[in-house]
């Protein structure tokens, strides 16, 4: 039977008017230490964004969750972050802030793929 390792994930909602505090899943990022793996993957429901915000930006929703996909995969997507190994990345994307994408708590699980897990938790928690 194959090892398996720890990996911690973050969801990444998203808040279109940050004083209701209303909001819905938008996404995943995934981080495992033993394989110096992040990963994200993200997807926007249009329909839930207008639905909460009929004056959205989603063009700007679109952009930051991008942004977060570029830090993971490092590059010149990534900015500043691209000279950071992966932890360091991931603790950046989780760290809490004030804006329409904001990540979630972080949760803990064991997996044999961490990119599997990336699109298990993006069809289970955001689709």
């Amino acid at each position: 039977m194959s090892e398996r390792d720890v990996f911690e994930y973050a969801l990444l909602r998203v808040v279109p008017r940050v004083e209701r505090g209303e909001c819905f899943n938008a996404g995943v990022v995934v981080y495992c230490r033993a394989r110096s793996f992040v990963a994200a993957r993200t997807h926007l429901d249009e329909n839930k964004l207008l639905a909460l915000d009929p004056e959205a930006d989603v063009t700007g929703v679109r952009a930051a969750l991008r942004a977060v996909e570029g830090v993971c995969r490092g590059g010149e997507d990534a900015g500043q972050a691209a000279r950071e190994e992966a932890g360091r990345r991931f603790r950046w994307l989780i760290a809490p802030r004030s804006t329409v994408v904001q990540p979630g708590p972080v949760h803990t699980g064991l997996t044999l793929d961490p990119e599997a897990e990336v699109e298990r938790l993006l069809h289970l928690l955001v689709r």
